[in-house]
C-alpha cells in the first residue's frame, strides 16, 4: 500500500510548485535552529587556555539573542530563502519524476523500494542548488558568531568566492552534500509515505488524511532524515567553512574531527537539529499537501 493510489496521476509540475511552497514553510519554521546547529558544529575547539564558545543548544540560543537579538537567529536566511524554496521545488519534482519513471502503469501501486529510489533521485536533483547555497549560508552564519564580518551578505559572498577562486569555490563541498542528501532524501520520502499509509484509517483514501496526521508524518520523516544526514552534515559544515587547503577531502575532515573530539563530534548540534526537524518538516509537508490540493482544484489537467 502506498500514497500513490491506483488511478492517481503523478504530476511532477504540481510537485514542483507545491514543493516550493513547502520549502518556504520549512525555512521560516526551521532557520533559527539551523543557525544554532551550524554555530555549534563549527565553533572553535576547546583548549587548555580557552573554553568552548557555546556549551550547548540553549546556551547558543541565549547568547545569540543577547548579542544579536531575534534577527541573529535569521542570519544568512536570504541565501537559503533564494535556495530552499527552489530546492524543495526541485526535490519534490525529482520525487514525482522518479515515481513517474518507476510506475509506468498508474494502476500499479509503487513498492517501498521504488519510493526510496525516487527519493534518492530527489536528493541528486537538489544538490546543484543546495551545495552553493549551503556554502554561502554556513560562511555567513559562522562570521556572525565570530564577530568578523568578511561578507556584506549572500550576493557579496557569492561574488567574492567566485572572483577569488572561481566556480569551484562556490561549489566547495558538493560531494559532501551528495553523501548527505541522496540516502537521507530516500529515507525522508519513504518515511513520509509509510507514515501516511499507517495513519490512514481503513476504508479511507490517503488523500483525505487530516492535518494533525500530515504534521505527524512529516515531522517523523524529518527526524529520521536527520538521524542519517547529521554526520555527513557536520563534515560538510566544517569543510565548507574551513580555510582553503586545511582539508584534502572527506577522510581528512573525518579523521581530524574524530582524533580531536571523538566520534561524538559527528553528532554536534544533534539537539538543535532534532528540535528543528519535527516542526520544520511537518510545516513543509503540510504546505506541500495544501498546495497540491489547491492545484488539483484549480488546474486538474496539469
Amino acid at each position: 500500500m502506498t500514497h500513490t493510489e491506483p488511478g492517481q496521476r503523478i504530476s511532477p509540475v504540481k510537485n514542483f510548485v507545491a514543493g516550493g511552497v513547502g520549502g518556504a514553510c520549512l525555512l521560516f519554521t526551521g532557520h533559527p535552529l539551523d543557525t544554532i546547529k551550524v554555530r555549534l558544529q563549527t565553533q572553535p575547539r576547546a583548549s587548555c587556555h580557552q573554553s568552548v564558545l557555546y556549551t550547548g543548544t540553549y546556551d547558543c540560543l541565549r547568547k545569540t539573542l543577547s548579542k544579536e537579538g531575534v534577527t541573529g537567529l535569521y542570519r544568512g536566511m536570504a541565501a537559503p530563502l533564494a535556495g530552499v524554496a527552489p530546492m524543495m521545488a526541485v526535490s519534490f519534482f525529482g520525487f514525482g519524476l522518479g515515481k513517474q519513471l518507476l510506475q509506468p502503469n498508474p494502476s500499479a501501486p509503487l513498492t517501498y523500494t521504488q519510493i526510496y529510489l525516487a527519493g534518492m533521485l530527489a536528493g541528486v536533483c537538489t544538490t546543484v542548488i543546495v551545495a552553493p547555497g549551503e556554502r554561502i549560508k554556513c560562511l555567513l552564519q559562522v562570521q556572525s558568531s565570530s564577530g568578523q564580518l568578511k561578507y556584506a551578505g549572500p550576493v557579496d559572498c557569492a561574488v567574492r568566492l567566485y572572483k577569488e577562486q572561481g566556480i569551484r569555490s562556490v561549489y566547495k563541498g558538493t560531494i559532501f552534500t551528495l553523501i548527505r542528501d541522496v540516502p537521507s532524501s530516500g529515507l525522508y520520502f519513504l518515511t513520509y509515505e509509510c507514515m501516511k499509509n499507517c495513519l490512514t484509517p481503513d476504508g479511507q483514501s490517503v488523500s483525505q488524511l487530516s492535518t494533525p496526521r500530515i504534521l505527524l508524518a512529516g515531522g517523523l520523516a524529518g527526524i529520521l532524515n536527520w538521524v542519517i544526514a547529521l554526520p555527513p552534515d557536520v563534515l560538510k559544515s566544517n569543510f565548507q567553512t574551513a580555510v582553503d587547503g586545511r582539508y584534502k577531502g572527506l577522510w581528512s575532515v573525518l579523521l581530524e574531527l574524530i582524533q580531536e573530539e571523538g566520534a561524538r563530534a559527528l553528532y554536534k548540534g544533534f539537539n538543535a537539529v532534532m528540535l528543528r526537524a519535527f516542526p520544520a518538516n511537518a510545516a513543509c509537508f503540510l504546505g506541500f499537501e495544501a498546495t497540491v490540493k489547491s492545484l488539483n482544484w484549480l488546474a486538474p489537467d496539469w
